[in-house]
């Protein structure tokens, strides 16, 4: 069984910056971030490979939104979110799949485990 755990989350208002990190109990050759707003479907924001130069974003966060690993500790990764909108209030989780990022991983498919989320609030 593996672990995943976040942390980061908050209140702060739109325009302002949060990081996330997740932190697995082992090396994952994907991870990725995901979030799900009250009566939402849950949506793929940003995956990265164990090459971390392959990162992968949905269109609603890219430019806004940076996944990256921990240099000193590749179980690690962060999510640095800017300019943030009411529309990212979400709940944030991360995700493992140990085959590497699929076609799908914004789907979730693949993802072999799930942390249980931090809470993000924006307010306007």
């Amino acid at each position: 069984q593996v672990q995943l755990v976040e942390s980061g989350g908050g209140s702060v208002q739109a325009g302002g910056s949060l990081r996330l990190s997740c932190t697995a109990s082992r090396f994952a050759t994907c991870m990725a971030w995901f979030r799900q707003a009250p009566g939402k479907e849950r949506e793929g924001l940003a995956s990265i490979p164990a090459v971390a130069r392959s990162t992968v974003y949905a269109d609603s966060v890219r430019g806004r939104f940076t996944i990256s690993r921990d240099n000193n500790d590749k179980n690690t990764v962060y999510l640095q979110m800017n300019s943030l909108k009411s529309e990212d209030t979400a709940m944030y989780y991360c995700a493992a799949d140990f085959q590497g990022c699929g076609g799908s991983w914004n789907r979730g498919y693949g993802m072999d485990f799930w942390g249980k989320g931090t809470l993000v609030t924006i307010s306007s």
